[in-house]
């Protein structure tokens, strides 16, 4: 199996993390996890049963990990960013449980997803109760200002779906185009989370704005290599499926810059096997080697550099200390997972 290119330029160093930004909010994350496990209660066993089994199945808790790390960065002194940061998870776990649905996924970060286990309908209802958690959290921390942004995320999220479910198969998309779909379905949530922090903080709004474009920045890099690594081999090391956007004919950007570089036998194929979605037992390693060919895989994992740095600049109106050189390290840690 092909393997995407390593861009690593460390030389050979130390590679970033995600520990520094968890030890400076783990307090507060213990409280989110407390919180979620409370909130995810109801008379009917299923759903704290369904719900608990996708939000204890290893993910690193990034988006709620930006509001405490947003929040802490502003200096707020309060504890109102528990209960949010457990309402951007679970709005984040809602999608995923819809978004399994509609993939018919079948993995998830190593473990069957829920859809496979408990159902289609079971997967699409607990996700719809968990938004409802999500909106009653919003409104009992009390401001409307975070309610917009939270509810507005939710809202273009569900629009990036859609967006992307009409893309689907079609080898004609843009890069604007599915550059829209991720900052939609990916890239707003991050911001979101991000900006709540320094609302909630009661900073300027130069200070807002700067948060909410460091999290779009990094959640469109972030998503950018997940794109990436579903054609490489350290997929499997994440508990993710190789070739599963491939199987279900999803037009990201690998595959967009490797059907414009192509000559025409190489389009014939990707219409074939994306479009007409008829496909063959060694297809997928035919389009990695496409891929490889064309530089498709380091020049979309580039394209993510190109964003971390945008989000990296978005951080310098704060002052250097312990979180903001988190909050930098987690945009290498994010790109970093390509290699």
């Amino acid at each position: 199996m092909a393997v995407v290119v390593s861009l690593d330029r460390s030389g050979g160093g130390k590679k970033a993390s995600i520990e520094p930004l968890l030890s400076l909010v783990r307090e507060d994350l213990d409280r989110v996890n407390a919180e979620i496990v409370k909130r995810m209660e109801s008379r009917i066993p299923l759903i704290p049963q369904l719900a608990g089994h996708i939000i204890a199945s290893g993910g690193k808790r990034l988006r709620p990990l930006l509001t405490l790390a947003a929040a802490r960065l502003c200096g707020y002194q309060g504890t109102r960013q528990v209960l949010l940061a457990a309402c951007v998870e679970f709005i984040h776990t809602a999608t995923l449980l819809h978004d399994d649905v509609v993939d018919a996924s079948e993995l998830r970060r190593g473990r069957q997803t829920a859809n496979t286990v408990w159902g289609n309908e079971a997967s699409v209802l607990v996700g719809d109760f968990l938004f409802t958690r999500a909106f009653q959290l919003m409104i009992e921390d009390g401001s409307l200002e975070v309610l917009r942004i939270l509810s507005t995320a939710s809202s273009v999220i569900a629009e990036g779906e859609v967006q992307q479910l009409m893309t689907s198969n079609d080898t004609s998309t843009s890069e604007d185009a599915y550059l829209e779909v991720i900052a939609a379905k990916t890239a707003a949530l991050f911001a979101a989370a991000c900006r709540v922090g320094a609302v909630i903080a009661d900073r300027p709004r130069a200070e807002c704005e700067a948060l909410e474009s460091y999290g779009r920045n990094l959640g469109i890099a972030f998503q950018l290599i997940d794109d990436a690594l579903d054609y490489s081999s350290r997929s499997a090391t994440l508990g993710k499926n190789v070739g599963d956007d491939f199987k279900e004919g999803k037009i990201t950007l690998p595959v967009i810059l490797a059907f414009r570089r192509g000559d025409g036998a190489e389009r014939t194929f990707w219409k074939r096997v994306l479009e007409r979605r008829e496909q063959k037992e060694n297809d997928l390693e035919h389009a990695i080697g496409l891929m490889e060919r064309h530089g498709t895989l380091r020049d979309t994992v580039e394209r993510a550099r190109h964003y971390g740095a945008m989000a990296r600049d978005a951080l310098g109106l704060f002052a250097a200390g312990p979180v903001k050189d988190a909050l930098v390290e987690t945009i290498e840690f994010s790109i970093e997972r390509a290699h």
